[in-house]
């Protein structure tokens, strides 16, 4: 019996390793995005899109404003990151099955809202890939 009640802490150890090292990856991925999102921010206030059409310069405000957006709600998302992994330590703790639940299903919707937020952004970045892509395209062609 001794046995058994040893392991117990160690599983739940290993429980909450793997949720830790969910949260580092999910920093590291936001921090790679956090590059992006300058490279996209320096790019769209570049001089090459200076506006020679109306329908062009509405689209490149478009993008800036989403841009800001994308930057607060990753703010946002970081916080919710690290405040959970605060959290992650009183998992330790949990004595029955009802406990490591509750901490699965938050880490469980925070990962759902991590995915939603990437899977926008990279919508983000393909649409502005493609806004550039023909911008310097119509550039290179009137050189």
């Amino acid at each position: 019996m001794n046995v058994k009640k040893a392991s117990v802490p160690e599983e739940q150890a290993k429980k909450v390793n793997q949720l830790y090292s969910d949260a580092r990856h999910w920093k590291s991925n936001l921090q790679f995005m956090q590059d992006e999102i300058t490279f996209f921010s320096g790019l769209l206030n570049s001089y090459i899109f200076e506006p020679n059409t109306p329908m062009l310069f509405e689209r490149l405000q478009d993008y800036q404003e989403r841009l800001k957006r994308t930057i607060a709600r990753k703010t946002e998302v970081t916080q919710k990151i690290l405040r959970h992994e605060n959290k992650l330590g009183g998992m330790l703790e949990c004595k029955d099955e009802a406990c490591d639940l509750g901490f699965y299903n938050k880490h469980n919707a925070l990962k759902a809202e991590i995915v939603s937020y990437v899977h926008d952004f990279q919508f983000l970045k393909r649409e502005i890939f493609n806004y550039a892509g023909g911008i310097l395209k119509k550039k290179r062609t009137k050189e």
